[in-house]
């Protein structure tokens, strides 16, 4: 099947992504049913994003045409059978993998997340129900034997497993990370109300989430309050309230200082993670320049701000944008030459 036969495929695919299909629809409708955390407005966002950033035509031929993936411009001679571990945190968090491994010729072996399968399985479904030859170029399994390479996500305990079980292979093995911001006290309005979506949008339950603010000595929070009330709908999802409810009853269990307006805990914390609805936050010096001492670190995937990624965009990754930072097809390049 030639390269230009599978971006077609996944144009097609990304098309189907925007329709109102019936089927389509009800595999939404079922995905929520599954896992309330993936409510239907953000299976809409996740899906959107990948239809309009991932497979569009133009984009795909763009992506594959870096000459460091050049042996995926002709059919491989002996593709290689790709493990994938997904993870469910998100929807469709594991599209980009499988997107990898398809795009470049090679064969997948997939377990999916118990948490994110209705939506990729009926998405994979679609495309072998438009050809056969692409059908068969994934397949599921609950145990991933017999495989050329693997790529597994999961968290920093389940990483372990992975090394241990993969480590004679090559691996892409990924582990937990999450996203901070680094404010001036200057942003407007509308740059924290953009801000908002870095951290609400799926109950900051991705690693491309921001989950720390850093602020200068003298910020003030009453801006940002106000502009995250955009999301004050979220509290009446009873997962996420039972969350807030349980951190703020810590917080108030514990004697801790805490700010909220009503959906999201702010705490003054050093770690860069945070539990679901709560917002770490760190001061810093005017003389610091805390981007800078943040670059590089291995438990950030984005650094969004002035610095980094701009407002509001953390969650609306492109093709060449890789969780952890790891080229998924320049490892799959590197394997055709084997």
């Amino acid at each position: 099947m030639k390269l230009p036969y599978r971006i077609g495929l996944l144009s097609q695919l990304g098309e189907y992504m925007l329709s109102a299909d019936p089927d389509w629809l009800e595999a939404k409708d079922r995905a929520y049913r599954e896992n309330n955390w993936f409510i239907p407005e953000f299976v809409e966002s996740a899906t959107r994003n990948i239809a309009h950033a991932f497979l569009s035509k133009d984009r795909l031929e763009q992506w594959i045409s870096n000459p460091a993936y050049a042996a995926f411009q002709e059919d491989l001679t002996r593709p290689k059978t790709i493990g994938i571990v997904m993870a469910g945190n998100i929807p469709l968090v594991g599209f980009h993998d499988w997107l990898s491994v398809f795009i470049s010729g090679n064969q997948a072996l997939v377990k999916f997340s118990s948490r994110d399968k209705v939506l990729i399985n009926h998405l994979l479904q679609k495309i072998a129900s438009w050809s056969e030859e692409a059908g068969a170029m994934t397949r599921e399994a609950e145990m991933l034997k017999a495989c050329d390479a693997y790529i597994a996500t999961g968290s920093n305990n389940s990483s372990r497993y992975f090394e241990y079980y993969f480590n004679r292979y090559p691996h892409i093995i990924r582990k937990n990370r999450t996203s901070v911001s680094v404010l001036t006290g200057e942003e407007t309005f509308a740059e924290l109300e953009a801000l908002a979506d870095d951290v609400y949008l799926y109950f900051g339950l991705g690693c491309r989430n921001v989950t720390k603010i850093y602020v200068p000595t003298d910020y003030d929070f009453v801006p940002l309050l106000e502009a995250f009330k955009k999301y004050n709908w979220m509290i009446d999802q009873h997962k996420y309230k039972n969350n807030y409810d349980y951190n703020l009853a810590i917080n108030l269990l514990n004697k801790k200082y805490y700010m909220t307006n009503g959906s999201i805990l702010l705490i003054e914390d050093a770690s860069f993670f945070s539990p679901i609805s709560q917002l770490n936050y760190e001061f810093y010096d005017p003389s610091d320049k805390p981007a800078e001492k943040l670059s590089g670190h291995p438990d950030l995937q984005c650094l969004v701000g002035k610095d980094g990624i701009p407002f509001g965009l953390s969650q609306q990754p492109g093709l060449g944008d890789y969780a952890d930072g790891i080229d998924s097809l320049s490892f799959l390049a590197g394997l055709a030459q084997n």
